[in-house]
Formats: structure tokens, C-alpha cells, sequence
């Protein structure tokens, strides 16, 4: 028998960041534990990560390149694989230009900068992210107001917390992780839950606001109102910091509490005493979650969220939101040679025009992807790459993402298993775990760390994500290094450490400095915190951020209310799964066999629906069905599921990717999207439910 052998190395199971102790024997992984070490997560790790071993050794894992033929799929070599997706690349180029190219990733996985680096070394402006509705929205839209993402201090000892739409002890936050949360909770720290749905985190709260989904932005109009009207403002920081001061705060005195208590549905007496609880408690820090994204108020929701962090005096202070300074390595923008992308293959980008704040972030809207495959307007993509990615199952409208990725003319995906996409494709690349890898980690988030992700293992032909990248960019001709540790030595040269003298540090933090902006000002165009955004205005768009109501409500449709009585609050969180993923893991499904849709007893009594059946839940766009499961802690008007449901026990090409995916059920029409950032309202739309008779 072989020795043990123990790797400290980073997790990737969600956006990752947590320490991790790999125990390898006979170089096979037999358990993964904490790293007591680790400062992100201080030894801690949830059940995606505690289940590695039945993912790295899953009897359904790909293992080896594979090719579509005329029977299906079948075996190939990485020469073949490789040089099948660039011969067909390079006559897509000659042919339509490189434009006609979309290259596409999931949620934050550690390799953008690599894929970055090859889409613009190749020449398409057609990239296809998770960001237009989750986090690149929101560092989108703080760069054009504060020039900065503001994160969370936990370390600075808040002394009150806003958890607002985020349960970071079940979901999967950016940056600092739920552990750090709850300490800074158990310290004493008032907490203040927004969120449609009560849940743990909302029965330790001193104040829950039970708000109607997808009304966040009017609700941060409320807590202004309260702050401004009873001048609980930081007067210093916006007489000198604040760009459209009076103008902004005319706009805010124009809206009436008894107005935002009619959208919100938050009683207006508890939203004073939730406004006056974080305006006078310091220092107070607000964690935001996706929901306050994930609608057509995503740009101007975060622009409000960060205007009462600023006029409160917790911007960039210690215990408050602050701007972490990064450590001195290149960054995923640096890494990624965007000026390799020319002026000229920049104007082509989808949607460019009329999303711009997305096109400053360098990336495209689903529904413009779609479009151009379907319609060829206003011109045809023809050929995709996509990595780590499951958009049948993850976007908007999932029956249009379908019929678009089948229609592509050629398709070659990045995974671990052959998902409902990956189903679709020409080639698959088999993709190695986080325990496959080396790399730098977190590079691409702002909380100051970044951190080493050493490979414990290799497992058969798996290959991690980032050489994948290099060796079909080399391939093209494009400028790459030979390996991937000289690809990090250069990510780290500024910091004058190698990769092998890194892995052995383990993680580098930068050196943080608060209130940076009495020195520097902030790096807006004025200077200033843009409350009026001159950017904005340049564009032609409302330089103040407002509330606009969702395009599917009892307000906006009133018209749909007899056949969709109720309000679809889609994207239940489980601590269980990511997105679409791990659907597989024996372990995870154990504790979540079936996808659940949460509902009122008086609204399931309504119907003849018993906690346990299956029903039926249909909108305007199609039907689906999940397992009921009654709770008395959300509105009877609202119905709460869960997302990114396939079956990968369905062994057809599909794997039943339309029989319980929320997706199927919310909508992309460009009509209804966020004006600047393409951001899809995933979080809230009209629906009815029915009783399932089949099971």
C-alpha cells in the first residue's frame, strides 16, 4: 500500500476559495477535510465540496475527448479532438469572420482570464457569460458609480448586517464565505433580512422585510427616503463625494413611503425602523445576493444598494463595504490581452449598441447568441465553444436556448458529463475537477486574496479548463506559454514569486487601506460617488437610478392575473447543488432527491395539493412540474422554486431537460430586460399551479 499523501489546495465546487486538505493514496483521492489554515473559509467546507470523491471518480464522468459521429458518440485522441474544433473554426473565420464565433462560459470557475485570452486572441467580441445577470452586473454597474465593487467587511466588526436577497450559508457568495458571515453575527451585529421568503437566516434576523419579489429597488428607494427625510446622512461625505447630490436626493424625496409599502409590500413603519437600524448602527455592512440582479432594475438596484452604502458613511470603511486592495499579481483583465481585440471586431459585438454597459464588460446577452443562430440577424453565429456551461438548463426562455445550440453548426463543449447541452454538441472535452489543477485562485474576485489551487491528482485524460484553452490557442496560432505553471509564473511576476514558490505560500493577500478616497477621490469620470451617473447620461439613458416594475406582475399584467394568479420567485437555493450541477452525486441527491416549489398551506389548500405531490406549474411560456412542499413563512400570493433541474437517471439525449426546469417557465424578450446590462428577470413572473395527476 502507497503512503498518504496530503495536498493543501483551493476548492472550485462553487465559486470557490475554500481551503482544502486532498488525501491522496496510490495517487486515487479518498477524502477531502478543511484547512484550518485557509482564510477564506478557516477549515469549514459544505457538502458540494465533502462529495469530491463521488464526482472525480463518478461512473458517468467523461473521461476521454469524444466525437458525434453517424451512431453517436464515440472515442477520440486530444490530437483529433483538438484539431477537429480548430480546422472548424479557422473555415468559419475564412468564411463569416471570426465574429461568427461564440466562445462561452458558466459561473465564476477560475479560467476567465484564459478564455478571455483566446476569444480575443482568435478576434470574436462574442463572449456568453453568467455576468449579465450575476455579479459582472454588479461590478458593471459600481464601476460607473463608486469605480469599485464594495464587498463586504467582515473582519472590520460590522455592528449591524443587511442581508439582502442572500443566504450565504447555503448559496455560493463571491468573495468572503457564509463562515465569515455568522462570526461576524455571533459577535453581536444587529441583522436585517430582506428576502421574500423566511427562511433561517430570517428567523435570527431583528428585522425581517418580507418584500414582493423583485421590488428590491424600490425598497432601497424606501430606505433612502427614511435616511434622507430624517437626515441620518453622512453630511460631510455628500457635500464632497457625491456627484448629483440635489438632484438625486429631489428624486429620492419624491417617492412616498406609502408608495413603496404598496409595491413592496413591506408594512412602511418597518422599513423606517430597518432604515433608522442601519443608518445610525456603525459601522453596518450590506451583502447583496443575485435576485437583486437577476431583473430588468438590475443596473439601477445596485447603483441605489451602493447609495446606501455611501451617504451612510460605510463606504470603504472599516466594518462597512470597503474596496479591497488586490495583491500584486496580474489580474484576469491584464491576463486576458483584451486590446488583441480590434476597435473594428469590438463594434460587431451582439447587442453592443443597445447594451453597453455589458459591451464595457466585454460580453453578450443570451437572447442576442439565440437570435443571431436562429434568425442570422444581424449576422450568424455559426460555431460555439463552450466551458463549464449548461445554458439549456440555466438561461432564460431554456426552450429557445435548446433550439438555438441544436440548430449550431458546429459545437464543441467543456465538462465533466455529458449535461442537456453537452448532449447537443459535436466534440466533447473532458475537463479536470479542481483537484486536477493548477492555478491561481480568485484572481478574478475583489476581495483582495488570491489563492493556490494545487493538483492532488490526475484522472485518466481529463485535462484541466486553462490548458485546454492554451493548446487549442496554440493550435490557432496564437501567443501562449508552454505550460500552465509558465503561464502562472507570468500571473504572478509582479508579485515576485513562481508558481512553485506560491504553492508553497499558499495564498497572497494585498495590503488593505481604508477610506482611499479622501486621497484619490474615486475613479468615476467626477471623481465622485455618480449617484447622477455622467456615464449613463453620455449614453443617453436616466443618469438617476430608479425603480422600474418587472415586466410580468400584477401591476405590469394585469391582464394575465385570471389564468397566473401568482408570482413565480424562481432560483430556491439548496446547499446541495450549483446551478445545474451535481444532479449526479449520490451523497447530494440523497438529501435532495427531487426538485422542490414551495408554497402557502392556504394557497395549497386552494388547490387539493398535499405536502409530498407533485403539481404542476405553468406561465405564459410553457409548463413544468416540481414536488410541493408547504411553508407558511412566504406570501400566499407567491409561489418559491427551485432552479437549474434536469435528471441525469434519464438516459435519452436530453436527459428530461423540460420536465422540471424553472427556465422553461421565465423569459428573454428584450423588451423586458435590463436597459444597459441585458440582465433576464429570472427571479419573478406571473404563474398558476395545478395538481400533477401523472407522477
Amino acid at each position: 500500500m502507497g503512503e498518504l499523501k496530503k495536498v493543501r489546495t483551493t476548492c472550485r465546487s462553487c465559486h470557490g476559495g475554500c481551503g482544502v486538505i486532498a488525501h491522496v493514496k496510490d495517487g486515487r483521492l479518498v477524502k477531502v477535510e478543511g484547512d484550518p489554515e485557509s482564510p477564506i473559509s478557516h477549515g469549514t467546507l459544505c457538502s458540494k465540496c465533502l462529495a469530491m470523491t463521488q464526482l472525480v471518480y463518478h461512473p458517468d464522468r467523461i473521461l476521454h475527448p469524444m466525437k458525434k459521429g453517424r451512431s453517436g458518440w464515440e472515442r477520440i485522441g486530444w490530437d483529433e479532438a483538438l484539431d477537429t474544433v480548430i480546422e472548424k473554426f479557422n473555415q468559419v473565420i475564412d468564411e463569416f469572420g471570426a465574429e461568427s464565433i461564440v466562445i462561452g462560459q458558466g459561473t465564476g470557475r477560475d479560467y476567465e482570464s484564459h478564455l478571455y485570452r483566446f476569444a480575443n486572441q482568435l478576434g470574436t467580441p462574442n463572449v456568453l457569460t453568467a455576468g449579465h445577470m450575476c455579479y459582472v452586473s454588479r461590478v458593471g454597474a459600481t464601476l460607473i458609480t463608486c469605480g469599485n465593487l464594495p464587498v463586504a467587511d467582515w473582519g472590520g466588526r460590522p455592528q449591524c448586517i443587511v442581508m439582502w436577497g442572500c443566504n450565504p450559508q447555503w448559496t455560493n457568495p463571491d468573495e468572503h464565505k457564509g463562515v465569515d458571515f455568522w462570526r461576524a453575527y455571533k459577535q453581536g451585529a444587529k441583522l436585517i433580512v430582506i428576502d421574500p421568503r423566511r427562511g433561517f437566516l430570517a428567523k435570527k434576523a431583528d428585522l425581517w422585510l418580507q418584500l414582493r419579489p423583485g421590488t428590491d429597488g424600490a425598497l432601497a428607494l424606501g430606505f433612502l427616503r427614511v435616511i434622507i427625510e430624517e437626515d441620518l446622512f453622512d453630511q460631510e461625505f455628500t457635500a464632497n463625494h457625491v456627484n448629483g447630490w440635489e438632484v438625486f436626493r429631489q428624486m429620492v424625496m419624491d417617492q412616498t413611503l406609502d408608495r413603496i409599502e404598496e409595491i413592496t409590500w413591506v408594512n412602511k413603519d418597518l422599513i423606517r425602523r430597518a432604515a433608522r437600524l442601519y443608518a445610525q448602527t456603525k459601522p453596518a455592512a450590506l451583502q447583496w445576493g443575485v435576485p437583486t440582479e437577476q431583473t430588468n432594475n438590475c443596473t439601477d438596484c445596485t447603483r441605489l444598494l451602493t447609495g446606501l452604502m455611501a451617504l451612510t458613511g460605510n463606504l470603504d470603511a472599516p466594518g462597512g463595504n470597503a474596496f479591497f486592495v488586490p495583491p500584486p499579481v496580474r489580474s484576469v483583465s491584464a491576463f486576458s490581452r483584451h486590446k488583441d481585440l480590434s476597435a473594428e471586431q469590438r463594434q460587431k459585438r451582439l447587442g453592443g449598441d443597445q447594451y453597453k454597459l455589458a459591451s464595457r464588460v466585454a460580453m453578450i446577452s443570451p437572447k442576442a447568441a439565440w437570435d443571431a443562430i436562429l434568425t442570422g440577424e444581424p449576422y450568424p453565429l455559426k460555431a460555439g465553444l463552450l466551458c463549464g456551461t449548461n445554458p439549456v438548463i440555466t438561461r432564460a426562455k431554456a426552450g429557445e436556448a435548446y433550439a438555438a445550440l441544436k440548430k449550431l453548426g458546429f459545437l464543441a463543449v467543456i465538462d465533466f458529463f455529458l449535461t442537456p447541452t453537452a448532449e447537443l454538441a459535436d466534440v466533447f472535452l473532458p475537463a479536470g475537477t479542481w483537484l486536477e489543477q493548477n492555478h491561481v485562485a480568485d484572481n478574478w474576485k475583489r476581495h483582495g486574496y488570491v489563492l493556490a489551487r494545487q493538483k492532488a491528482v490526475e484522472v485518466e485524460e481529463c485535462w484541466q479548463d486553462h490548458k485546454i484553452f492554451m493548446e487549442l490557442g496554440k493550435r490557432m496560432g496564437q501567443e501562449w506559454w508552454d505550460t500552465v505553471e509558465d503561464a502562472l509564473d507570468y500571473l504572478l511576476e509582479p508579485s515576485g514569486l513562481t508558481w512553485e514558490e506560491f504553492k508553497e505560500k499558499g495564498w497572497l493577500k494585498g495590503e488593505q487601506k481604508y477610506y482611499k478616497y479622501k486621497e484619490n477621490g474615486f475613479s468615476t469620470p467626477t471623481g465622485k460617488v455618480e449617484l447622477y451617473s455622467t456615464v449613463l447620461e453620455k449614453w443617453g439613458h436616466d443618469p438617476l437610478p430608479k425603480y422600474t416594475e418587472v415586466p410580468e406582475s400584477p401591476v405590469s399584467s394585469p391582464e394575465l392575473i385570471e389564468k397566473y394568479p401568482y408570482i413565480l420567485n424562481a432560483g430556491l437555493r439548496t446547499p446541495t447543488f450549483f446551478h445545474s450541477a451535481n444532479r449526479q452525486i449520490p451523497w447530494l441527491r440523497e438529501i435532495r432527491p427531487d426538485p422542490i416549489v414551495e408554497i402557502h398551506p392556504d394557497t395549497a389548500q386552494k388547490h387539493g395539493v398535499q405536502d409530498g405531490d407533485w403539481i404542476h406549474i405553468e406561465s405564459p411560456r410553457g409548463r413544468i412540474k416540481q414536488r410541493a412542499k408547504l411553508n407558511d413563512g412566504i406570501d400566499p400570493r407567491v409561489i418559491v422554486a427551485e432552479h437549474g433541474w434536469w435528471f441525469p437517471e434519464i438516459k435519452d439525449e436530453g436527459h428530461g431537460w423540460d420536465v422540471s426546469n424553472i427556465n422553461i417557465l421565465t423569459d428573454n424578450d428584450p423588451r423586458t430586460l435590463d436597459p444597459v446590462m441585458a440582465s433576464t428577470n429570472l427571479r419573478a413572473c406571473l404563474c398558476n399551479i395545478t395538481p400533477c395527476r401523472e407522477q
